[in-house]
């Protein structure tokens, strides 16, 4: 089982992650949405598309755009789509 930590909570956790550029996509269904706040920070990666960003917030807590997802990803980065990373922190396992 992958797991997500951020801030001492447990924020996503799947048996079904997939590892692109050494970081774990998880299903967006395996991520608690009560953590998440919407963001309009985007950027854009040649092969994968536009991504987009979700802060994290816990326990009062804010991480700015610590989650970004492709809401369209490109054909070369399909296997990613409905998927969701993390970085700024996130310890994945």
């Amino acid at each position: 089982m992958t797991t997500a930590t951020w801030n001492g909570v447990v924020i996503a956790r799947s048996d079904d992650t997939v590892v692109v550029e050494g970081n774990h996509y998880f299903p967006r269904d395996a991520v608690d949405p009560a953590v998440l706040k919407a963001s309009t920070t985007t950027s854009i990666c040649p092969w994968k598309g536009t991504a987009s960003y979700s802060s994290l917030v816990v326990d009062g807590k804010e991480n700015k755009d610590a989650v970004w997802y492709y809401p369209e990803p490109k054909s070369a980065a399909v296997e990613i789509a409905g998927r969701m990373a993390f970085w700024k922190g996130v310890e994945v396992r």
